[in-house]
């Protein structure tokens, strides 16, 4: 895990301009006098931190753990495994009954779009509640930073969040000084649904990642799904670039669930490049799709896999 213990006032400063830019084109972000606007357009005017947080994404919970905080995350969602500590938290879930909740007495549940869109009688029953409601998922990394700064205003972690900002930025520019003097790049194209053949929209974190590794993004000219992170491609096009596909890659994880063997076996892939060569990085979607400080730990994977002469450092070693 990537943590820098070398931090400058100027790092922390340029960081916390460039939030106030950035968040200006996002749909969430932060007003004058620290009000919040979450990306269903909810304004929480964050005057004191709060103390008692359901988290119901993985990496909502990632980054409080991330801020500093411990005793005041009293509940995370199903499954959740890192940091290791949040095994021991208790488990809440969109799909229980809301008197679970209100039995916890939080006074933030921090939730994404989907629960909001799917699950809009629980969402209302918390506010009615007088339980503050902050619904966030970045999607792009300028995004991610704001959401940091959002998650680091709730909490009272302000410097710790734009420590977060300035010890990113700074991990991936030693990244990108490494991979500058490559002159041939390899390309790749990176899979997000095997079996809806599917990649990551263009600006995606995932495709963040492969690009900061040293990666060419094979598949530039995919069509984004909605507002989401996934992009349609299909079969055809990806055999379109067979030849040039120096590496398949494909995210591992709760909706795609890919293996080599079954990669190698799909019709039609064995005229692959990579296929042939046996250039095939399966990934875990944690470090290359969610919003935390891990995904630097899935850069790293990345160029080492692609680069492995260049002596990546850090992350898990």
């Amino acid at each position: 895990m990537f943590y820098s213990r070398t931090l400058t006032l100027f790092m922390l400063i340029l960081a916390g301009s460039a939030i106030q830019a950035e968040a200006k084109s996002l749909p969430f972000g932060v007003n004058a006098g620290a009000v919040i606007i979450d990306q269903a357009g909810r304004r929480i005017d964050a005057h004191q931190p709060y103390q008692r947080i359901i988290s119901l994404y993985g990496a909502h919970t990632e980054n409080l753990f991330s801020l500093g905080l411990d005793a005041e995350i009293i509940g995370v969602s199903p499954n959740e495994a890192y940091p290791p500590k949040a095994r021991s938290k208790p488990v809440f879930s969109y799909h229980d009954d809301p008197e679970k909740f209100m039995a916890a007495r939080p006074d933030l549940v921090l939730i994404r779009p989907m629960i909001d869109r799917g699950y809009p009688q629980l969402v209302q029953r918390f506010e009615k509640s007088a339980i503050t409601v902050v619904s966030l998922q970045p999607g792009t990394i300028d995004a991610m930073y704001v959401y940091w700064e959002i998650l680091g205003i709730l909490t009272g972690k302000q410097d710790r969040a734009r420590q977060m900002i300035a010890q990113f930025k700074h991990k991936v520019s030693e990244i990108e000084l490494l991979t500058a003097p490559i002159l041939t790049k390899k390309k790749v194209y990176f899979e997000a649904i095997h079996k809806h053949m599917k990649t990551f929209a263009p600006d995606a974190m995932a495709m963040f990642a492969l690009k900061t590794a040293g990666g060419v993004n094979i598949a530039q000219d995919a069509q984004q799904v909605r507002s989401t992170n996934i992009a349609f491609y299909g079969k055809e096009r990806i055999l379109s670039h067979a030849d040039e596909i120096d590496v398949f890659m494909a995210q591992q994880g709760a909706m795609n669930r890919p293996t080599v063997s079954l990669i190698k076996e799909e019709s039609g892939f064995s005229a692959i490049k990579a296929i042939k060569n046996n250039q095939i990085l399966i990934i875990d979607e944690m470090i290359v799709s969610r919003p935390t400080l891990r995904l630097i730990d899935g850069i790293l994977e990345i160029g080492r896999y692609l680069y492995p002469e260049l002596g990546f450092k850090g992350g898990d070693d």
